[in-house]
Formats: structure tokens, C-alpha cells, sequence
């Protein structure tokens, strides 16, 4: 591994980003199914996680549950992927309920985020949007990233951000 792996707790002001759990299923389940296209079985729901944690222990780099602090309340996810990007410049991905938008949260955990990857001595981090998600460009202009380059794929046009690291 050519990068020191990053945390995988991360707290903030009012934010902790902690490995996945059990009870996190049900809460994840749930998340997706906001996405539209239905909701995942258990069984295929925790395959997703298995092959998180998986990932993370390869890689050294995660996917975290992001909860509230002091009442671990499960809003979503937030880390760092290879997803279509490197594990050298990894991507910052980040997904929480519709019912927390709009409150800062998003921008707190990838912030976190974003300290922890310079952390590992990486130097640039990668996301990428489609056009229609206005939300998740808020939070990454926040964040300093700035628009790269536009790719195609089976869903459609795809923003690539880029963000050097310190």
C-alpha cells in the first residue's frame, strides 16, 4: 500500500464517521431506496457492506456510516473510493437522506474526509456529479473543488471535480 490507510473514525462538531454495523443495514436499505429503483434485500444490502469493509481492508481507505453525535442516528455514508478515479486519487463520494439536506451535514463529513485523505499523504481527490445534482456541487464548491472535465456513460453526462490536497 503505498499510502498509510485512513482513519476509519472520524468525528466532528456534530458528526461521527464509523465503521458499518449490523443495525446499519435496515438504515442503508432505506438510503438506496430513496435513489428510486426499489429497495435491495437484506441479503444483497449486506453483500454491499461485506464488500465495503472488504475494499477498505485492501485499499485502506473506506466508506463510512456517518451518524449523529450522541444519538448515532444513521444520515448516510461519506469517504473515500476508488470508485472510477485511483486509489493513488481517490474519489470523495458522500450520500445522505433527503431529510437532512440542506443542513450542513454533507460539507461537514466531507470535510472530515478531506483531512483524512491528506492525512494518507495523497495529494489530489477526484468526484464525480451528474449535471442534474445541484446539491452535491454546493457541497464540493464548499469544499474547493473545481470542475475538470465532462465524461459519458450508460446514465448519462458525468462532472468530474478534482481537489488538490496541502
Amino acid at each position: 500500500m503505498p499510502h498509510p490507510p485512513m482513519p476509519l473514525r472520524l468525528d466532528t462538531a456534530r458528526l461521527t464517521l464509523r465503521p458499518w454495523t449490523e443495525p446499519d443495514i435496515a438504515a442503508h436499505r432505506a438510503l438506496v431506496a430513496e435513489r428510486g429503483g426499489g429497495t435491495p434485500s437484506v441479503e444483497d444490502n449486506r453483500r454491499m457492506i461485506e464488500a465495503q469493509r472488504a475494499a477498505s481492508e485492501r485499499t485502506g481507505i473506506a466508506l463510512l456510516p456517518v451518524v449523529r453525535r450522541g444519538t448515532d442516528d444513521f444520515i448516510g455514508y461519506c469517504g473515500l473510493t476508488v470508485g472510477r478515479a485511483s486509489l493513488d486519487e481517490p474519489e470523495i463520494a458522500y450520500e445522505l437522506f433527503r431529510r437532512v439536506h440542506g443542513q450542513g451535514y454533507a460539507t461537514e463529513a466531507a470535510s472530515a474526509v478531506l483531512d483524512a485523505a491528506a492525512g494518507t499523504g495523497r495529494k489530489r481527490l477526484w468526484s464525480t456529479v451528474r449535471p442534474w445534482n445541484t446539491p452535491s456541487f454546493r457541497v464540493l464548491d464548499k469544499l474547493g473543488f473545481r470542475r475538470d472535465h465532462v465524461t459519458t456513460d450508460d446514465a448519462g453526462e458525468l462532472v468530474w471535480l478534482t481537489r488538490s490536497l496541502p
